[in-house]
């Protein structure tokens, strides 16, 4: 029964996480549960639970009697989380380098194609997905599970909130340009170039002005 309820609450925590980093929630947003509740089909006990666990995990702020509302990062954490994510996923990738065999090399390509389909389609939260999928994928081959899951706790309060920008071209244009950095990933994964890899990386997680957008 435990499990049952925890898988529950695992899913609420899913939904808006995602609604959250794919930008249909923006910063200070209201969290509507009631809302939730009707729409995933879920009472009110596992959703709470989940409201609280994104609210510990600083997605979400809780005012007693008001609710919660999604945070808002200023520019100083944003620098913070950047500098830590970009130097734990680096770690990851060396890691994982020469543990990578041809069909991950052409997995990481595929993602990196199926990303540029997504923003010429501006299709944005299919982008996201994808682009998390890719970072995941030689995250999660490097053999340290400590760091797997600092890196996905870290992701977690880390919302980037970046693909919801009204001017749908000027957003895929400055996409187009991360995604070349992707691309340039999925190379030096296949050249086994480790200093060179650790570099991209880093510049790759570096903060991105998507409000001047």
């Amino acid at each position: 029964m435990q499990l049952k309820y925890q898988s529950l609450k695992d899913h609420v925590y899913e939904y808006i996480a995602q609604r959250i980093q794919s930008g249909r929630l923006q910063p200070g947003s209201k969290i509507n549960e009631a809302e939730i509740c009707k729409k995933l089909e879920i009472s009110r006990t596992p959703t709470r639970e989940a409201l609280f666990q994104l609210s510990s995990d600083n997605l979400l702020d809780y005012l007693p009697r008001r609710g919660f509302t999604v945070k808002a990062f200023d520019s100083k954490k944003k620098e913070d989380y950047s500098l830590l994510l970009g130097t734990l996923d680096a770690l990851a990738a060396t890691l994982s380098c020469d543990l990578l065999e041809e069909r991950d090399f052409k997995k990481l390509e595929r993602l990196v194609d199926m990303i540029e389909e997504d923003i010429e389609a501006h299709e944005f939260t299919d982008y996201y997905a994808h682009q998390s999928e890719f970072h995941e994928y030689y995250q999660n081959k490097c053999g340290n599970t400590p760091l797997i899951d600092t890196l996905n706790s870290l992701k977690n309060g880390f919302m980037r909130q970046s693909y919801a920008s009204d001017d749908k071209e000027k957003l895929a244009t400055l996409l187009r340009q991360v995604n070349s950095e992707h691309r340039l990933i999925a190379e030096l994964f296949r050249e086994r170039d480790k200093e060179r890899l650790e570099q991209a990386i880093r510049h790759h997680w570096r903060i991105i002005d998507f409000d001047m957008i």
